[in-house]
Order: C-alpha cells, then sequence, then structure tokens
C-alpha cells in the first residue's frame, strides 16, 4: 500500500501473476464470479485475465463505491479503468453493524483478514448484501466500452488478489473503513454489555446446595438437545496466507466438512429412540474408513492421496468406493477378503437356483467365489450366506451391486455388462442377445 485516507487506500502496482490464480479465498472466488457472470464477452475477460497476469494493471485505488487504476493494453497504451460497486444505506448499515456486534467471531475473523460464511449469511439474513452479484460490478473505462472491457476485467481480476489478502477492502468499497467500522462495533459491543454486567454476575448455586440435592437421590437430567436440521458449515481456510509446509488446505477442508457430518449423524441417533438398546458398531479400519471418506466425493486429488496412505493404488479405491456404496463394510469384506468356506444352506440355493431351466450358466470354482464361463460375471457368497455380483471391466472384477439372497438375483445384475474373461466380448458370444450369451454354455 502506497497512500491511504480515511476513505481511500491506494495499492501499489503488483507484480506479474504468471501461474497462479487470482482468488485463492471464497471470497474471492465469488469476486470473480459476480464478473464473470456479468460480462457479455467472454473474449474480452481473457484479454482482461492476460494484462493482469502480465502486471499491466498500475496502482489500485480503493473507495467507497469505487474502483481506479491505469491498464495497458498489449499497444502499452494506459487507460483508466473505473468498477463501480453501490454502497451501502444508513439503514443496511445499521442492520448489518447490529449483526457483527451480537456476534464477537465475526470482527474477530475479519480482524484476522478472514470472512466467515456465516457473517456473509446472518448479513443476507438481515437483509444486507456483502458480496457483488450479478450485475453490481459497473464498469467505466476511458477506452469507450460499455460493457466490461479488458481494462476494466483486468482491474476487477487484480482486485480478487488484494481481497483476498484483506476482506475489508469489500467493506470499503461498500462505504465504510476499517478503523470506523471496529470503532463502530465496539461501541455497540459495550453497549450491549453494560445492562447485564450492571445486574452483576448471573447467579448460581452454592456448592453445598448442589451436593445436598445429589445426595437426596437422583437427579433428573436436562431434556435432551434438539436435533441438528444440516451439518453446520467450517471455517474458511487459507485467507491469501500460504499455508504451512506439508498442509494440504482442501483435504482439511474435507476432514472438517466429514466430522461435522459425522457429529450430525451421531447427535440424531443418541436422541432418537433405542439408542440405549442399540448395538455399538465396530471401529473401522484405517483401509475403510479410507474409502468410506472417498465414498464421499472428495477432489480427485485427495481421493488419491486417501489411497497413498494406505498403500493402494488409485485403481484400488476405485474398485473399493464401488463396493462401499453398494454394501457398505460388509461389501468391502468380500472384495479384500480371499475365498472361503460358505454356508451349505447358500450352496444348496445355488444348485437349485436353475432347477428346471434348460439351459443355466456354467459356473467354475468354488469355495465362495463362482465364474460364469464365458460371461465376465462372478458370483461371490459372504459368511452370512449373502451373494454379491461381481462383472469384468478392464481386467478385473468389479462389484456390480448389493448383496442378493437368491444367487440368480445376483447373476442378473453381474450379468448387466463387462468384459469376457476369455475373449473380450460381451457374454462370449458375439452378435448374440444378451440373453443367449447368459445361457449359451451347459454342463
Amino acid at each position: 500500500m502506497s497512500a491511504t485516507t480515511p476513505d481511500e487506500l491506494v495499492f501499489r502496482a503488483l507484480p506479474p501473476a504468471r501461474g497462479q490464480g487470482f482468488a485463492i479465498t471464497w471470497w474471492g472466488r465469488s469476486w470473480l464470479k459476480a464478473l464473470e457472470d456479468t460480462a457479455l464477452d467472454g473474449e474480452r475477460l481473457r484479454q482482461g485475465r492476460r494484462h493482469a497476469r502480465a502486471g499491466a494493471v498500475g496502482a489500485v485505488s480503493v473507495r467507497p463505491g469505487r474502483l481506479t487504476a491505469v491498464v495497458r493494453g498489449r499497444d502499452g497504451v494506459g487507460h483508466r479503468a473505473d468498477v463501480l460497486l453501490r454502497q451501502l444505506t444508513a439503514a443496511e448499515w445499521d442492520r448489518f453493524l447490529h449483526t457483527v456486534a451480537g456476534e464477537g467471531g465475526h470482527i474477530a475473523a475479519l480482524l484476522d483478514r478472514e470472512m466467515s460464511p456465516q457473517l456473509v449469511a446472518d448479513a443476507e439474513a438481515a437483509g444486507v448484501d456483502l458480496l457483488p452479484g450479478i450485475g453490481d460490478l459497473e464498469p467505466e473505462c476511458e477506452c469507450g466500452e460499455w460493457d466490461h472491457c479488458a481494462h476494466t476485467a483486468a482491474l476487477s481480476y487484480q482486485v480478487a488478489r488484494l481481497l483476498d489478502a484483506d476482506p475489508f477492502l469489500l467493506l470499503l468499497l461498500r462505504g465504510r473503513g476499517e478503523r470506523e467500522l471496529t470503532e463502530e462495533v465496539q461501541r455497540r459491543s459495550a453497549a450491549r454489555a453494560a445492562p447485564a454486567g450492571a445486574a452483576g454476575p448471573p447467579p448460581g448455586v452454592p456448592a453445598a446446595e448442589a451436593f445436598a440435592r445429589w445426595a437426596a437421590g437422583p437427579v433428573p437430567l436436562p431434556a435432551p438437545p434438539p436435533a441438528v436440521p444440516e451439518p453446520g458449515a467450517g471455517p474458511a481456510l487459507g485467507g491469501g496466507v500460504p499455508p504451512a509446509d506439508g498442509l494440504d488446505v482442501e483435504a482439511l477442508a474435507f476432514l472438517v466438512a466429514d466430522t461435522a457430518a459425522r457429529c450430525a449423524r451421531l447427535l440424531a441417533a443418541a436422541i432418537g429412540p433405542g439408542h440405549a438398546e442399540a448395538a455399538v458398531p465396530a471401529p473401522l479400519g484405517l483401509w475403510e474408513d479410507a474409502v468410506r471418506l472417498a465414498a464421499d466425493g472428495p477432489e480427485p486429488r485427495v481421493a488419491a492421496r486417501l489411497a497413498r496412505g494406505c498403500g493402494r493404488s488409485a485403481v484400488e479405491m476405485d474398485v473399493a468406493v464401488r463396493a462401499w456404496r453398494f454394501g457398505g463394510r460388509a461389501a468391502l469384506a468380500v472384495l479384500d477378503a480371499p475365498p472361503a468356506a460358505v454356508p451349505a444352506g447358500a450352496l444348496d440355493l445355488l444348485a437349485s437356483a436353475w432347477a428346471g431351466e434348460d439351459t443355466r450358466p456354467v459356473l467354475r470354482g468354488g469355495d465362495g467365489r463362482w465364474t460364469v464361463v464365458g460371461a465376465g460375471a462372478q458370483l461371490r457368497c459372504d459368511a452370512e450366506g449373502r451373494w454379491w455380483p461381481f462383472r469384468k471391466e478392464r481386467g478385473r472384477w468389479w462389484p456390480a451391486g448389493p448383496a442378493e439372497t437368491d444367487p440368480a438375483a445376483a447373476l442378473n445384475a453381474a450379468l448387466g455388462g463387462g468384459d469376457d474373461d476369455r475373449t473380450g466380448t460381451a457374454g462370449g458370444v458375439p452378435g448374440a442377445s444378451r440373453r443367449q450369451a447368459r445361457f449359451s454354455n451347459t454342463e
């Protein structure tokens, strides 16, 4: 920053940003989304990105309602570019400050150069839009174009980098500077606390009285907490500050969201009927928990990291995730477990599944796994006598559906597609119908 007044901040020209993104934080990306959703000419946006990356944006002035900078085009000629954003009204500022003063974490996050998603949500609930939306970023440029040109786009992309480092700039654009805001929030917070402080600390219960109540007999427990409608949002990570060495911010954010979702499920189970009698499931092993996490659909890079952490390949993780989605840890056990003896009743069911059929599939194998000859399909039976369908795909056996008590139903799922284990043709009979392919071999 090269200059400052109460109502204006001026930032020196930033160095070129080749090979870097313009926004890391969620609010910086929201700023760019408003630009990209508003601009009518995608080519102008691309030119603006190139200008910003090349360091063609000069010193940036940020003041209430307006951004200004001189942007040099490819010909080296500079044009003054302005981007306008509506300032909040006095009534909107009053509602916003009332919201912030009621939650100390909001202003603390801003002072740490973080913008909490909850702050934006609370402001929206009060009828105040902090982040710009479609059409909110209005362009003005000496080049004469009425829509966003390469110059105003370059300025907007450059400002996203500034917003990453200091979200207070957005509030300055909306009409109030950092010092004015913090002083007003502190004044309102103190005014709120004064009545409570005048009444003294909240009354407590003397220890002797509390002990006497306990000694007299069981003390009724308080009512259980209410159910949580949905998991809470995690904190905003990053904030424009480079992460510590070895810290994967995206992976950490995914784990935070997963923890919140699991806590919500545990609370729902704890306050639900029959919780006291419910059996406690065995804890998940490392591989099981990694597959469970990957099945929730993280970024591919995070899923690959989960696989590496367990000494598995990305393909092994993909196969395991499909199994988990079909049947959780039971399906994963069938996928990884070696062939084993199965209940006699399951073998009797397999033997009678096609009784009376003129043609039936030829099964090869045993000990819990039977491969359909010439069809790229396989059945696996677990210790509970359930049948799991598998299908040959890309030279590997993949789960093809949930467990069935009827082996014929499981085989029907397994025969839904896949490579033949001998010829690579569907069903092993080129040109045959699927029904013919299923039962074209006899014992």
